[in-house]
């Protein structure tokens, strides 16, 4: 392809780059980081919590005050990075070590739930069951004691009552 040799009409802006493209280029995306791009976390050392945890890709380390790069490979920072009692991940007031314990404490709790809901279920259904198997045995067995009466008397429904005496 040959490079264009011709002249762009004056009102076109091909190739320079308008006001609008620069803001649009500026603003942040919806859900990305506010740090612009390329600013690692560890500009923000130094600095507040509240500020290194404005980048959600950040960790900040309470027993040094620094803002680091969050292990991304990792569930959890290694403790050679920061303890987990001083970091700090999200916002400022909890800790790993807190949310971790929390998180179990929780975690523990809905599964004592869903156990005990289970149980009471398998139970109820046990003695409905147990109840059934019951009525159905009282009843065959009124239902035997009617028909012995039955037959005591002469009432009994085998015998046909329009038969000459």
């Amino acid at each position: 392809l040959a490079p264009f040799s011709g002249s762009l009409p004056p009102y076109s802006n091909f190739g320079q780059g308008s006001r609008a493209d620069a803001a649009l280029r500026a603003a942040p995306r919806h859900g990305a980081a506010q740090e612009p791009p390329g600013a690692g976390c560890s500009q923000n050392t130094n600095g507040s919590c509240e500020e290194c945890l404005k980048n959600v890709s950040c960790l900040w380390c309470n027993a040094n005050n620094a803002c680091l790069d969050y292990p991304v490979r990792k569930i959890l920072p290694p403790g050679s990075l920061c303890k987990l009692s001083s970091a700090r991940w999200g916002v400022c007031w909890v800790n790993f070590e807190a949310l971790i314990i929390a998180m179990l404490v929780l975690g523990g709790t809905v599964l004592l739930g869903i156990t005990v809901c289970c149980c009471f279920c398998c139970r109820r259904k046990r003695k409905q069951e147990e109840r059934r198997v019951w009525q159905e045995e009282r009843r065959a067995e009124m239902k035997s004691r009617h028909d012995e009466i039955k037959k005591k008397y002469g009432l009994s429904k085998e015998q046909n009552p329009y038969v000459k005496f």
